[in-house]
């Protein structure tokens, strides 16, 4: 069998790095990895399928796989995690002490559809009675002005989403106070000068996420990764290769996690916070396959249903390729 030359589209984290610089090798293929910024990956991906392999938003994957769209079939390896508390930024001069204050407020997202703002909007659902319907919702860039959906979606009338000026960003009008919140997973740049007025609805994100893990064993999944269906029909086998190699890749970056005697992240209390993870989350706090995170795209799923995205409650089997499913215990 002669060897696929396979290009990959994905961030370099310290989980995927032994894939940029060959510790891991993907069987029976030779690897053209590029590390880009994911918000380029997606626009490249699912605009052009540019890539053979790709990093993919789980909501925008969730979107055309509910439409029987996809032109890529997903694996089960969760590249990117993380907790969105610290996502939500309000004017502090508004009276907004909690979130279900944010009842009919102006609050920008650079998309419906991205994941940070399912798990955010869910996530206030649930623990405060917030409702989608509830709010005004603002889209365009949280930096720069045209932002526009990745992938076409189709919400309910009863959710008000509409888009900002051409010339308008997200940063700056919740600067000048035309927002009272904004959505995002980066902190836009008025928080960032430290302008008055301008703040986190949760300064203390870390505990609060703390605490919502330990009651809700939610650690919520951004980024799955993908492969170009016309490979994958072609090439059969490709989906437990590239899973596999994930797999081993993340397993590496775990071992250095905990590597005491030189550090391989630049921070002095790393593997202490490591250590400190692993006790309030488990072992294998950062896991891949279906079943050790069935209850985390269980409830993501039904958050993008009832928040007019998807028509229908996917089911978590409908995201990734069956064959990896019953492998995909690591």
């Amino acid at each position: 069998m002669s060897t696929l030359q396979l290009s990959l589209g994905c961030c370099d984290y310290d989980r995927t790095r032994a894939l940029f610089d060959g510790r891991v090798a993907i069987e029976g293929c030779a690897l053209v990895p590029l590390a880009l910024h994911p918000e380029e990956i997606f626009h490249r991906a699912f605009n052009g399928q540019e890539f053979d392999i790709s990093e993919l938003s789980l909501s925008s994957h969730t979107v055309m796989t509910a439409r029987g769209q996809t032109d890529y079939v997903a694996i089960p390896a969760f590249v990117s995690r993380v907790f969105r508390h610290s996502g939500i930024y309000i004017r502090t001069d508004r009276g907004i002490d909690s979130p279900a204050a944010l009842k009919g407020r102006k609050i920008g997202v650079p998309e419906y559809q991205i994941t940070a703002n399912v798990w955010i909007r869910g996530m206030l659902q649930d623990e405060f009675g917030l409702h989608p319907r509830d709010v005004h919702w603002r889209r365009g860039g949280v930096e720069q002005p045209g932002r526009e959906e990745r992938a076409p979606i189709d919400l309910p009338p009863d959710i008000d989403v509409r888009q900002i000026g051409n010339d308008e960003t997200l940063s700056g009008l919740l600067e000048s106070g035309e927002l009272d919140a904004v959505f995002s997973a980066k902190a836009p740049s008025c928080f960032q000068r430290g302008v008055p007025g301008v703040g986190l609805m949760f300064p203390d994100f870390r505990s609060v996420e703390r605490d919502y893990f330990s009651r809700t064993r939610l650690f919520p999944i951004m980024h799955v990764v993908g492969i170009r269906r016309a490979l994958v029909d072609k090439h059969p086998w490709l989906p437990v290769s590239v899973y596999k190699a994930f797999v081993q890749a993340k397993r590496l970056a775990m071992e250095e996690l905990a590597q005491i005697g030189h550090l391989y992240a630049s921070l002095p209390w790393g593997v202490a916070e490591y250590h400190a993870s692993r006790e309030l989350m488990g072992d294998d706090f950062w896991s891949y396959g279906l079943e050790p995170n069935r209850h985390v795209l269980e409830t993501f799923t039904r958050y993008h249903h009832e928040q007019g995205l998807s028509p229908r409650r996917v089911a978590p089997e409908e995201l990734f390729h069956p064959g990896v499913l019953n492998l995909s215990k690591n």
